[in-house]
């Protein structure tokens, strides 16, 4: 029933994502949502943001940001990442995901998708066919639309959890 929403991973922070471990397994591109995911919601990108970036650019990866807001939102985060970039995405549309895959120049099937939400992020990725990765938001402060969605993510998380627990006893 909530199949399209199950990320392929779900992880407690992006930053403890194992990057080499992907690049190993063939993996090229990343496209990234910025606010919750990254950064709290409307800041400029941090320190450890652009290390990672730095790090990700060493490792060999081509990377993009996706996000529903707007370009000045987008650019503020960008300035030091030098990422590609597609503003008011209307995620959970797939056309800016696979958007993201072409100025990256990757083929889907070599790309992931990083998000902290359900019913944007996470659902836009696994329809546009992108190995999608669930992060935990990075702060509790959002939106009262967000929060509202937060709570019907709950529901689903919860029958995921049951399903990769049924997955690893079979």
């Amino acid at each position: 029933m909530f199949e399209k929403l199950y990320p392929d991973a779900w992880v407690a922070s992006t930053y403890k994502i194992p990057f080499e471990k992907l690049y190993k397994k063939g993996y090229r591109g990343i496209i990234f949502d910025i606010d919750n995911t990254l950064v709290p919601h409307g800041a400029p990108a941090d320190e450890r943001a652009e290390s990672l970036f730095k790090r990700l650019s060493e490792i060999g990866f081509q990377y993009a940001l996706i996000s529903n807001n707007k370009s000045e939102r987008v650019e503020l985060f960008n300035k030091n990442i030098h990422a590609y970039t597609i503003c008011n995405a209307h995620k959970p549309s797939t056309e800016n995901y696979l958007k993201a895959a072409v100025l990256m120049d990757v083929p889907t099937e070599k790309c992931l998708f990083i998000g902290d939400q359900l019913f944007t992020d996470i659902l836009g990725a696994r329809l546009a066919g992108i190995y999608s990765i669930l992060v935990q938001p990075i702060h509790p402060k959002e939106e009262i639309q967000i929060v509202l969605k937060r709570k019907i993510e709950k529901i689903v998380l919860y029958f995921y959890k049951k399903k990769r627990a049924k997955e690893k006893n079979s």
